[in-house]
């Protein structure tokens, strides 16, 4: 399960033409192995989100980009954080999931949501629906996906996804760990109690032992062993040795996004920023709340295997 993950969330990087972006998210991948990061995760979008870009920014499909991070990597689990359930048939996703594994040799880790970027549903097409639609379907798929998963037929018809008989062959190599993102209280944590081995929160730090109480109480009440399941948190950092450093960094991704001060501005508010010490007391704050393990990303400066590296340096400090 997850004590150290690492999630590649940006494809625009300072001097790197579109030809090269790969190689660079190879390296990426790389860094975080070799620092100690279990897992690597990627985004299921299709579009740029906002706060860290505009929707033209380059962004790859992230089935595709596991499978190939898979034979560039080792030992890291690969997973998306998290894949929109809107996106793609459960049975074709279960399909997607159990490739990932064969390819990577048994590490892949199924991370998925309800789906909540409504432009690029709306823009390539994708049903998007009520917020209640999106968490009626992504249930049902789990009732498809997690059976399938585990190598049992399975037949299921409901309001919107109906399988007879699903077979998936050859089943996976691993018992492939299911993680839920979100943090709603009534419905995504009631889920992860039912069906995941992981969850993934989001959101203020401050809010963290609120929901994990909320999940014992889910685990309790459907007589799940609550200590069966893993809970993390995806913290968004920008992180370097030294303000100056940092400080270098902004202006480099601000040059090739375009960003304004004001983009600046807001990147940094909504990102955990600072130096080695600043970042790690925010970050040991976040698991004495009672994290199981944390999900860090780089939008910023992730590009520079030196901050992964450095990341994995303060966060292994913080888990031991």
């Amino acid at each position: 399960m997850t004590r150290l993950g690492y999630q590649i969330p940006n494809f625009t990087y300072p001097g790197v033409a579109p030809d090269g972006i790969f190689e660079n998210v190879v390296a990426q991948a790389r860094a975080a192995e070799a620092a100690g990061y279990d897992r690597v995760f990627v985004m299921d979008h299709f579009y740029q989100l906002p706060g860290i870009g505009a929707p033209e920014e380059p962004m790859f499909e992230c089935y595709a980009m596991l499978s190939a991070l898979a034979q560039h990597t080792e030992r890291v689990r690969l997973s998306a954080l998290v894949t929109g359930n809107t996106y793609r048939n459960p049975a074709l996703l279960a399909k997607s999931v159990t490739t990932l594994d064969h390819v990577s040799g048994g590490r892949a880790t199924l991370g998925i949501g309800c789906g909540w970027f409504e432009k690029e549903h709306v823009d390539l097409g994708f049903e998007f629906g009520t917020f209640s639609d999106r968490f009626e379907k992504l249930e049902e798929a789990l009732q498809i996906i997690v059976p399938m998963l585990r190598s049992e037929p399975v037949t299921f018809s409901g309001k919107h996804y109906r399988v007879r008989e699903a077979i998936n062959s050859p089943a996976p190599i691993s018992k492939i760990p299911v993680m839920i993102g979100g943090q709603g209280e009534k419905k995504t944590l009631r889920m992860v109690a039912q069906y995941a081995d992981e969850s993934n929160l989001v959101g203020d730090n401050a809010a963290i032992p609120r929901k994990l109480e909320v999940l014992a109480e889910h685990c309790e009440r459907l007589g799940r062993d609550r200590s069966e399941i893993t809970v993390t948190k995806l913290q968004m950092i920008a992180v370097a040795p030294t303000q100056e450093e940092l400080d270098a960094d902004f202006a480099a991704i601000a040059e090739v996004k375009g960003w304004t001060d004001a983009h600046i501005a807001a990147a940094k508010g909504a990102l955990i920023t600072g130096d080695p010490d600043t970042v790690g007391e925010i970050l040991q704050n976040a698991v004495a709340s009672g994290l199981d393990g944390i999900t860090v990303d780089l939008p910023v400066n992730g590009h520079n295997p030196e901050r992964i590296e450095l990341l994995g340096e303060i966060a292994n400090k913080i888990l031991r």
